[in-house]
């Protein structure tokens, strides 16, 4: 594959849709794709720009071999669809909105995958889950802890994890993301 898989993860409410969608005009210059994940919710959930099915018809695109990457988390699932391989195969570039838990199986899948760990500040982070208003507090402050495990562990874990805070301005990070794909080898169009 020419192309490279950029695996943007974080926890709930760091910002990784806000991010994917600023950045969605830069990342085309790199001739990098954003992936719209399949997910088992409601198409009326307010979210991501991702596409909602029934946990019938998520596992029928399963047993189909229509995911490329597929887990569950948080009590639903998420599939990346398999055009990302012809994508990679072309020598286009592919951002996923990864899962921190799934990254070991992502990296067995593609070797070469670049994991984008977007961090936040717990206070910067609690105040965005409290407005969005999906989960109760002791549903954040439980995110929360998740969010300083996996911390702790990714920094004294794999190297190959390059971290972006998101805690300031959105325009900041977005220039940050770029400077770090240009940084590794994630080229644009010739």
């Amino acid at each position: 594959m020419d192309g490279r898989l950029i695996y943007l993860m974080g926890p709930s409410g760091s910002g990784k849709d806000s991010l994917i969608e600023a950045a969605r005009e830069p990342l085309q210059a790199l001739n990098c794709e954003v992936v719209r994940r399949v997910i088992t919710r409601s198409a009326e959930s307010v979210g991501e720009d991702a596409i909602g099915v029934s946990r019938e018809e998520f596992e029928q695109h399963r047993v189909e071999g229509d995911f490329a990457l597929y887990w569950s988390a948080n009590g639903l699932d998420y599939g990346i669809p398999v055009d990302i391989d012809q994508w990679l195969n072309d020598g286009r570039h592919v951002l996923v909105n990864g899962s921190r838990g799934h990254l070991a199986q992502a990296l067995h899948q593609y070797p070469t995958l670049l994991p984008v760990l977007l961090t936040v500040k717990d206070e910067v982070l609690r105040e965005r889950l409290l407005r969005r208003g999906r989960e109760s507090y002791a549903e954040i402050e439980a995110r929360l802890y998740r969010n300083g495990l996996f911390t702790a562990e990714s920094s004294s874990g794999d190297a190959r994890i390059h971290r972006l805070d998101n805690s300031g301005e959105l325009s900041a990070t977005v220039a940050n993301l770029m400077d770090l794909l240009r940084i590794n080898a994630v080229p644009g169009r010739t």
